[in-house]
């Protein structure tokens, strides 16, 4: 069975996702912002790690808590907010710190969205602290996506996927969301935990267990690197 970081477990996807591994035997970390939303998934076995991923400081923490609890085998940086100046800060640069501080995992799985098509491929101008609102929930999708591909071409040991669960009915999502909230989480689980030869691909952009397309930028090297650059030079870490 495989060890798994799954980021905002707290609620919606992430909690269904941790749910889900759990069901099937495996060991969780499960990430939050405070203990108390937490705590069931701990009585059932979970380990538990807390920051604020709007805060690079304590996105630090939370790698150097995961570490110190031992080797994951997976990621499945779940975590997002879909309005306002943290979009890049949790949707970006958080998913960034934690793939450059957290081991090295078999197997990443970056939470999407088919809205990322919709996204600027541009770079100039972005305040990646989150001080003031420089980009949309599209262009920070399209930029995790981006992130997703460029660490499968980096690191070629490693399964690296981004994920478009679908407009299910989270609280992001909202009730009225047409998607099934069930299949939704279930590509995650799959890419993380999966022995059959398609889980085990490196580069693609999945939608309920299929590929789809992606927006071009995702896949162009070039803007790969150049994002890769900008994350480093604000983060102060390059991608190892």
């Amino acid at each position: 069975m495989a060890r798994i970081l799954v980021t905002g477990a707290t609620q919606g996807l992430g909690r269904g996702t941790a749910e889900e591994l759990l069901a099937g035997g495996h060991h969780v970390v499960a990430h939050g912002r405070g203990a108390g939303r937490l705590d069931d998934l701990a009585d059932r076995g979970a380990d538990v790690v807390l920051g604020d991923l709007a805060d690079p400081e304590q996105t630090r923490d939370v790698a150097e808590q995961v570490n110190r609890l031992g080797p994951v085998d997976a990621v499945i940086h779940n975590a997002g907010v879909m309005t306002g100046p943290t979009v890049l800060p949790v949707n970006v640069v958080a998913p960034y710190l934690l793939t450059a501080l957290v081991g090295t995992p078999g197997r990443l799985v970056y939470l999407s969205s088919g809205m990322h098509r919709g996204g600027r491929a541009g770079l100039a101008g972005l305040d990646w602290s989150g001080t003031r609102p420089t980009a949309s929930y599209s262009d920070s999708k399209l930029f995790v996506t981006t992130l997703a591909a460029a660490v499968a071409r980096r690191w070629a040991r490693v399964f690296s996927n981004a994920v478009d669960p679908g407009w299910v009915p989270t609280r992001m999502g909202g009730a009225g969301a047409p998607d099934d909230l069930r299949e939704g989480r279930l590509t995650q689980v799959w890419l993380a935990t999966a022995d059959d030869p398609e889980a085990r691909t490196s580069g693609g952009y999945w939608y309920h267990r299929r590929h789809d397309d992606r927006h071009p930028a995702a896949g162009d090297p070039g803007f790969q690197d150049r994002l890769l650059d900008a994350l480093a030079e604000h983060t102060g870490v390059p991608l190892p």
